[in-house]
């Protein structure tokens, strides 16, 4: 009684009348408000807490895209829906979720995407439009029991859907002629359920006699083990105060023109700074493999002591380049010219054995002899030579 009692307005020396304001918003305990029904949520999911949103679909704060056993309830006169707002809902349901939309209109956007045809229009263009002052609407024999036809005498929009894919589609609920106007689709695991007279979920609507029940069997349809429930009003807003955050770029891109414009010149601006870059590129010379002079420098000093016939001085010279030469490049040790000394030569330089242990002869000859001839040094110079060319 406290709750009908807010229906009226007026006072006890003036004539009470209904307050026939729609507002759809779950606050307002008015007829045509969703005060009921909002309200009723938490003991019909009573595992569920419930929340409430004014920003567009896959921007809320309250779920998750990607968990399961959610449902989002809209209530609303205009379900104007984009592309965008749909292919995130659509995500949000194939991860297990469910999604519950009562509206009198859907966009075009919105009867494309769930192939479905409204019969509803955007009365926002018609401001002479008059909604019924009835409403009869009924539930499916299955899989609902006991009464399943309900009415009372307040407002109606008579939305429903005049085309529906029965492939993918299950009529759930009809009109008073029998036109579909509760209808079910699935997408991955969870589920849409598309409603078209919202007037059924109006306070007004739902505590006429027993009209409760009509919701109460609406709302069964929702698995019963939701953990978070969001009632949105993102769609009530939304003519007025969009909540979705878009950037001055998608603005700018929604335009055809103005994007195709703004591809041109993204494309002609790169195209010149590539252009730019390689008409500037810096000559790059080219460097040269560094040359190696210590041979020279040997054969110069060589030739400094040949001249002056040190030449066992010169022979000692050779013998120390020789075997630095072989430590440095083959880590062999030198200390002892022996036969192990001549094998792994061998075998790490590819040199020929017979000029290797002619070398190590003449190494140890320099020691013991006090003078070498030119000849000696001249042959000894010819075996080094004939080493360094085969190594």
């Amino acid at each position: 009684m406290a709750v009908i009692a807010l229906f009226i307005t007026g006072n006890n020396q003036k004539k009470k009348t209904l307050d026939e304001r729609i507002t759809l918003q779950r606050r307002d305990k008015i007829p045509y408000g969703t005060y009921v029904a909002y309200n009723s949520l938490e003991p019909l999911f009573p595992a569920a807490k419930v929340y409430t949103s004014r920003l567009a679909p896959g921007y809320w704060d309250s779920i998750s895209n990607y968990d399961r056993r959610q449902a989002y309830f809209v209530v609303t006169d205009k379900f104007s829906a984009d592309e965008e707002e749909l292919e995130n809902l659509l995500r949000f349901v194939k991860n297990g979720n469910d999604v519950f939309i009562s509206a009198k209109y859907f966009s075009s956007a919105a009867d494309e995407f769930f192939g479905c045809s409204s019969s509803s229009y955007d009365v926002s263009f018609y401001p002479d439009a008059e909604e019924g002052d009835t409403l009869r609407i009924s539930l499916r024999k299955l899989p609902y029991e006991g009464t399943n036809k309900y009415s009372y005498p307040g407002k109606g929009f008579y939305s429903y859907f005049d085309q529906v894919d029965t492939a993918t589609t299950v009529v759930l609920g009809y009109d008073e002629k029998g036109r579909p106007n509760f209808i079910q689709l699935k997408a991955g695991q969870g589920n849409f359920y598309l409603h078209s007279e919202p007037f059924a979920f109006t306070n007004y609507f739902l505590l006429h006699k027993k009209n409760i029940s009509y919701y109460e069997k609406a709302l069964a349809v929702i698995d019963p083990a939701v953990n978070k429930i969001v009632w949105d009003e993102y769609y009530l807003n939304k003519k007025m105060s969009p909540q979705k955050k878009k950037g001055w770029m998608s603005v700018l891109m929604q335009f055809p023109g103005l994007r195709a414009a703004l591809l041109t010149a993204i494309f002609t601006l790169l195209l010149y700074v590539l252009l730019e870059m390689r008409r500037k590129q810096r000559y790059i010379p080219v460097v040269k493999k560094p040359k190696n002079d210590s041979l020279e420098f040997v054969k110069t000093i060589g030739r400094l002591y040949y001249d002056k016939g040190d030449h066992k001085n010169l022979g000692r010279k050779m013998t120390a380049y020789f075997l630095e030469y072989v430590r440095t490049k083959y880590k062999l040790l030198t200390g002892n010219l022996n036969e192990e000394f001549i094998t792994n030569l061998k075998y790490k330089s590819g040199a020929d054995e017979t000029t290797i242990r002619e070398i190590v002869g003449f190494i140890g000859y320099i020691e013991t002899e006090s003078t070498i001839s030119s000849g000696q040094i001249t042959d000894f110079h010819k075996k080094l030579n004939a080493f360094y060319k085969q190594a």
